[in-house]
C-alpha cells in the first residue's frame, strides 16, 4: 500500500468536504483507515507544493501520480482510497 499525499487549503471548503468524505468513508470501511495519508497545506509548505503539477485544492497524490484534483464527490474520494487500498 502507498502513502497518499493530500494537498489543501486552509479555509477551502472542497478541502473540507473531502475530509469529510475520508472520515465517513474510513468509518465505513476500516480497512481504509490503514491507508497513510500526508496532508499537506499548500500555504504552509508552498516549497513542497510546487513539487507537484496541480492547480486546485484538493489534490490527491500516490508517488507522482494525480489520482483527483479539485472538487469532489463520495464516490471519487472512495475511488481514491481504494486505489491506494490496492496498490
Amino acid at each position: 500500500m502507498k502513502e497518499l499525499t493530500l494537498f489543501v487549503m486552509r479555509g477551502c471548503p472542497h478541502c473540507r468536504m473531502a475530509q469529510q468524505f475520508t472520515e465517513e468513508l474510513c468509518r465505513e470501511d476500516p480497512r481504509l483507515r490503514q491507508i497513510p495519508i500526508r496532508q499537506i497545506d499548500e500555504n504552509e509548505q508552498p516549497e513542497l507544493a510546487n513539487r507537484y503539477d496541480y492547480y486546485y485544492v484538493p489534490c490527491y497524490f500516490m508517488g507522482e501520480e494525480k489520482l483527483h484534483e479539485g472538487r469532489c464527490t463520495k464516490e471519487q474520494i472512495r475511488k481514491v482510497l481504494y486505489t491506494a487500498l490496492e496498490s
